[in-house]
C-alpha cells in the first residue's frame, strides 16, 4: 500500500513498498532529490534527509503499534554528503519498551550510506 501525507508529498517522498521483514518492522521512503532540495554548496539540505529518516521512523513505529507516537529524540550522523539523484531512506524498529520505542535508520544513495539515525519514539498519553 502507498500512503500519502502532505509534508511528505511537498518533499517529493513516495511512501511504501516496505522491506520485506518477517516482523513488518522496516520500512522506506524514497526520494529522487532534485534541485529544490539542494543548499548553498548544491548537496542535498541536511533538512531533507533528516525529514526523510523521520518520515521513515514513524512509519516503523505505526507498523508495530496502534498508539499514537511522537519523535521524542533524532541524532542524525552524515556520514557523506548526497548529491540530486535517488535516495533510499529505510528504517528499523529495533527495541519497544512500554512508553519508549527505539528506532534505527539509514539513508543511501548508489548503494552507500549517506546517513546513519538513532530516535526514540515516546507513547502519547491521551488526554
Amino acid at each position: 500500500m502507498i500512503e500519502t501525507f502532505a509534508f511528505a508529498d511537498l518533499l517529493g517522498m513516495s511512501l511504501g513498498e516496505d522491506a520485506d521483514s518477517p516482523d513488518g518492522r522496516d520500512s522506506i521512503v524514497r526520494l529522487e532529490a532534485g534541485e529544490q532540495h539542494l543548499n548553498i554548496a548544491g548537496t542535498v539540505h541536511g533538512g531533507v534527509i533528516a525529514s526523510m529518516i523521520d518520515t521513515a521512523m514513524g512509519r516503523a513505529v505505526r507498523s508495530v503499534t496502534e498508539e499514537t507516537t511522537a519523535t521524542s529524540q533524532l541524532t542524525v550522523t552524515f556520514l557523506d554528503p548526497a548529491k540530486p539523484g535517488s535516495l533510499v531512506a529505510t528504517a528499523r524498529v529495533t527495541k519497544r519498551g512500554s512508553m519508549l520505542t527505539i528506532v534505527e535508520a539509514e539513508v543511501e544513495q548508489d548503494d552507500k550510506p549517506i546517513a546513519h539515525a538513532l530516535a526514540t519514539f515516546a507513547l502519547l498519553k491521551k488526554r
